[in-house]
């Protein structure tokens, strides 16, 4: 059996869980289309830590780790098996490439993980296993834990990263109109990502358009480099979900690396 793509998913603000918009749905059919994968791996940019490390929970809590939204989403709960076995094996895998790790067994799963679960696996029945990131690392350093990641692909693990296309919460408007940057730099973006130019995108700061407003800083851009060193030769099949653009500044969009998408789903 081929293995599973990896998966880059805009979560956008936490109200994603309540207002799927444009992509929440087409996520919800690529979970239904996809093989069953034996666990979830998702890197979000709202767990860093200096050491890679893994969650090790049975039971990983749902944390609401953001402030100012509507009640409702606080009583959300995502309640996703966690596995200190296979995250143990994780941590191995990591080590063996080239990334210091260890588990953790007391955290839990931030939003960045569970917003974009409740749409792709709304049944919450798989476990779920979360790598911290090193917002330090820079996107380099992304790509290289996605690398070390990407042997789990093969044993029939689904590898999730899960960030922002654009994120820049000064441009924040909810319900405004798309600022034009947000257009340019997600289109350049798409086009790099479709030409497989890593060279370009390892230096998108200096290549691509308004890359310093489209991302003051890298960790919401991190988890598309996971993604990309994850896939490996996989990169070269590229399925973009287009997502549209929300609040004026937050670009939805989703890529899917590898073989196994249905050609029902997203655009290329």
């Amino acid at each position: 059996m081929s293995p599973l793509p990896s998966l880059f998913v805009s979560h956008g603000a936490p109200t994603f869980a309540l207002s799927p918009g444009r992509i929440g749905p087409v996520l919800t059919a690529l979970g239904q289309t996809l093989p069953p994968p034996k666990a979830v791996v998702v890197v979000s940019p709202h767990w860093a830590s200096w050491t890679t490390e893994v969650t090790a929970h049975l039971r990983p809590p749902t944390i609401h780790d953001f402030g100012g939204f509507p009640r409702e989403l606080y009583t959300l709960q995502y309640p996703a098996p966690g596995s200190p076995v296979l995250a143990q094996h994780i941590v191995q895998t990591l080590q063996a490439g080239g990334i210091p790790a260890r588990a953790n067994p007391h955290q839990g799963l931030d939003h960045g993980a569970w917003v974009v679960l409740m749409h792709l696996y709304p049944q919450a029945h798989l476990p779920v296993l979360q790598v911290s990131l090193n917002p330090d690392a820079g996107v380099a350093g992304a790509y290289q834990l996605g690398t070390a990641l990407a042997p789990l692909r093969e044993e029939g693990f689904l590898i999730l990263g899960s960030g922002g296309m654009t994120h820049n919460l000064r441009d924040y408007r909810p319900g405004g109109q798309p600022h034009a940057y947000v257009e340019a730099f997600s289109e350049w973006m798409a086009n790099t990502i479709e030409a497989g130019d890593m060279d370009a995108l390892l230096d998108y700061r200096e290549r691509a358009p308004h890359a310093d407003r489209a991302h003051p800083s890298d960790e919401h851009l991190q988890p598309l480099f996971v993604a990309l060193g994850a896939a490996g030769s996989g990169r070269n099949q590229v399925t973009r979900l287009p997502g549209g653009i929300e609040d004026s500044a937050l670009c939805m969009d989703a890529y899917a690396f590898g073989a196994g998408i249905s050609p029902e789903i997203g655009t290329r």
